[in-house]
């Protein structure tokens, strides 16, 4: 079985302050995306690096999710260690994700500059950095998924398939 990793980083959502409506959001869109069945597995934790670095090694390495997506702790804020977090976990860092993501919000609103949403290679593992909001969160899914299934061939990964009625991932022809 296919499984992908979201993990909410924030300390509120976590203590049941409020309802996590963004980790919702990314189950959703998967679910949306993926034509491949898959299984989610979902975690809510507070903004504590520690407890962000060992949710990330506990879905990547014990659970086997293939694809990891954090939402929360990507600003400037001293709480906000979700991108140190998965650089202290990876093998291998993808800048572009959040490159492209930047680039996307940037269209949205002036503010996508304090962003620090970032991507990175744990074994067989990708881990993708979202911000915190549902809207942002989907629009830089639209961004950057059609080269996440390639991403994960290559890693050796398992092969997801796409709804194309939803998002088309790009793979090069053979």
């Amino acid at each position: 079985m296919i499984k992908i990793g979201v993990i909410t980083a924030s300390d509120r959502a976590s203590a049941g302050i409020y309802e996590d409506i963004s980790g919702v959001a990314i189950q959703e869109t998967m679910r949306e995306y993926l034509k491949s069945e898959h299984e989610i597995v979902y975690r809510c934790i507070p903004d504590v690096q520690d407890t962000i670095e060992e949710t990330l090694m506990e879905l990547c390495d014990r659970e086997g999710c293939c694809l990891v997506v954090t939402t929360g702790g990507t600003g400037p804020a001293k709480r906000d260690v979700t991108p140190e977090a998965t650089e202290n976990v990876c093998e291998k860092m993808m800048p572009g994700f959040g490159e492209l993501m930047r680039q996307v919000s940037l269209k949205y609103v002036p503010t996508a500059i304090l962003s620090r949403q970032t991507a990175g290679i744990r074994g067989k593992s990708l881990i993708i950095n979202l911000p915190g909001k549902p809207k942002s969160i989907r629009e830089c899914l639209d961004a950057v998924f059609p080269a996440v299934p390639y991403c994960i061939d290559l890693i050796e990964g398992p092969y997801l398939e796409c709804n194309e009625e939803v998002i088309k991932a790009f793979r090069p022809k053979q």
